[in-house]
């Protein structure tokens, strides 16, 4: 009995360790790349109880397991806190000097609108992105989004509305629809304080789930990626991207678009799912060129929603520089 439960559960691990490397958009494939961290624990923990007790095949059990632990390990390792850091942190910047970005899946069902607003006065950021946003939530934040200069709105009741709010001088604004459904992605180019010009991108493309491929948000991932690989300016990406860190999608963009990642190296920083802490992942994220300083990256509190918000303090340097 022993034996056979081990092996059916380490058949689960074997498989659920090859299947992302086929790259199928399949959502029922690209789901198992999400939880690395956890496929490592159960492979640890068989490891160890295979080693202890007297099973079938013993040896290509535990090589087989062996070697999914080093895979996973090595996929999620630049999200543990002793990994080297991809961004350093940028010190004795004025703060006049540093622009304040958050970024909020707000939950269409949630009605907890208060805590949020509480947030958002606390933090007086000087770019808001906010997704799944409908009708109730735009009225619930009419006051908070009159204090900025520039704000755009895609309210939809499908989960995939968006506002974007700033306070910076703005040379563009557009909502494009980077892949074959009508989920839409934004891109600013914004001013900072010195007057340095620099992009903004935010997205929120569809999640791997039953009846959902990801073939449209891989797609919407990369092109937001060619946008910036054209561009010289300085470029900071924000958003629920429905896609872990380490999936080969998110380093595809990092690799198209010339990003750098401030969450490689200081924990995974999970956003998701804030009632489930056994199940969070981090799938809202922050991506920024090299020519941006990062001030500060943190997750903030939970506001009812499935997601915590995420904040980041930039700079941009100067154009002269």
């Amino acid at each position: 009995m022993l034996n056979a439960l081990i092996w059916t559960t380490a058949t689960g691990v074997f498989l659920t360790t090859v299947l992302p490397l086929t790259n199928s958009v399949r959502w029922w494939v690209r789901m198992w790349d999400f939880p690395r961290l956890h496929i490592a624990g159960v492979a640890l923990a068989l490891l160890l109880i295979a080693l202890l007790a007297e099973v079938a095949l013993k040896p290509v059990l535990v090589g087989g397991l062996v070697a999914c632990l080093i895979y996973q390990i090595t996929q999620i390792y630049p999200y543990l806190p002793f990994a080297a850091c991809e961004v350093d942190v940028v010190k004795g910047t004025p703060k006049q000097s540093q622009i304040t970005m958050l970024s909020a899946n707000v939950l269409m069902e949630n009605t907890r609108h208060d805590d949020l607003i509480r947030i958002l006065d606390r933090e007086d950021a000087d770019i808001l992105l906010l997704m799944e946003t409908d009708a109730a939530w735009n009225d619930a934040l009419a006051d908070v989004l009159r204090r900025y200069d520039t704000v755009h709105r895609h309210i939809t009741d499908d989960h995939y509305g968006m506002i974007f709010a700033t306070r910076l001088p703005v040379q563009r604004v557009e909502w494009m629809y980077p892949s074959d459904d009508d989920t839409p992605a934004l891109k600013a180019v914004l001013k900072g304080p010195d007057g340095t010009s620099f992009n903004f991108i935010g997205l929120h493309p569809r999640p791997p789930v039953p009846g959902n491929d990801t073939k449209a948000r891989d797609q919407q991932i990369k092109r937001a990626a060619e946008m910036t690989s054209s561009s010289d300016r300085p470029t900071a990406c924000m958003g629920d991207f429905n896609d872990v860190a380490w999936s080969w999608t998110t380093r595809r963009f990092k690799r198209y678009g010339g990003f750098l990642e401030p969450r490689v190296g200081r924990g995974m920083l999970s956003s998701f799912h804030t009632k489930y802490w056994f199940m969070r992942l981090p799938i809202d994220q922050l991506f920024v060129t090299g020519n941006v300083g990062l001030v500060s990256f943190d997750r903030l509190e939970n506001f009812g929603s499935d997601h915590f918000p995420l904040k980041a303090v930039i700079t941009v340097a100067s154009e002269s520089g």
